[in-house]
């Protein structure tokens, strides 16, 4: 098992750390990425929150992600309908998760990452989602994610965390289900990507659940 590396100075920002990891994750061999990604699939089919899950988001590989390849067509088999991000065309830094069929139109946007063409009847909005599975650089285990940068997923999830912190205020709830906005968004990520403390940013949204091949982290707790 790989062993998370240390952060020695304040040199070492957030973007540093975005470099040093996706540099580690493009070293990692296909015959890896190929063992990794059907480790996943194991963990994936077998985890409960999926095995209910109807509605599922999550995201093709691109730079040496993990790839979700073999848990996709799994998905289709057990007939769950799944989505991919698409890139607002007007709202930037947003999302937008459109329908993701074997014959779904694909096309590339401006981060040369294919998804979905955009067609407004394919769309569902994210709080009628089951699950996210979000990509990520970094990771630590408090639930802390360093993404490609862009900010993408700490606006989609921004509502969800919200609703959350009100469970938790309010109700005193320690599990992330919430009736009134049920999302699980998890993160997947090699185990290579974990680190020891994640620099936090005021906008940063945690998760609850992080995924790797060999590991399911939970959070007992989110700040």
């Amino acid at each position: 098992m790989n062993k998370p590396f240390l952060i020695p100075t304040k040199k070492n920002t957030r973007t540093l750390i975005r470099q040093k990891l996706q540099s580690k994750r493009k070293t990692l061999t296909a015959n890896f990425q190929k063992k990794a990604a059907q480790a996943l699939l194991f963990t994936l089919k077998n985890d409960t929150s999926i095995k209910e899950a109807k509605h599922i988001a999550l995201y093709l590989a691109n730079n040496g992600e993990l790839d979700l390849q073999p848990f996709i067509q799994w998905c289709w088999q057990q007939n769950k309908q799944l989505y991919l991000p698409v890139v607002h065309p007007f709202a930037k830094g947003h999302l937008l998760f459109l329908s993701y069929l074997p014959n779904s139109t694909m096309v590339i946007n401006r981060y040369n990452i294919k998804e979905p063409k955009l067609d407004v009847r394919a769309i569902i909005p994210v709080q009628q989602l089951d699950i996210i599975l979000t990509p990520l650089v970094a990771f630590d285990s408090t639930g802390a994610r360093i993404g490609m940068g862009g900010g993408y997923y700490d606006r989609t999830l921004a509502k969800w965390y919200e609703h959350y912190l009100q469970g938790k205020s309010h109700q005193g709830k320690k599990d992330f289900q919430n009736k009134q906005f049920p999302l699980s968004p998890i993160g997947i990520a090699h185990d290579c990507q974990q680190i020891t403390k994640v620099p936090h940013e005021a906008w940063d949204i945690p998760l609850p659940k992080i995924i790797t091949p060999t590991r399911v982290i939970k959070v007992n707790t989110l700040k």
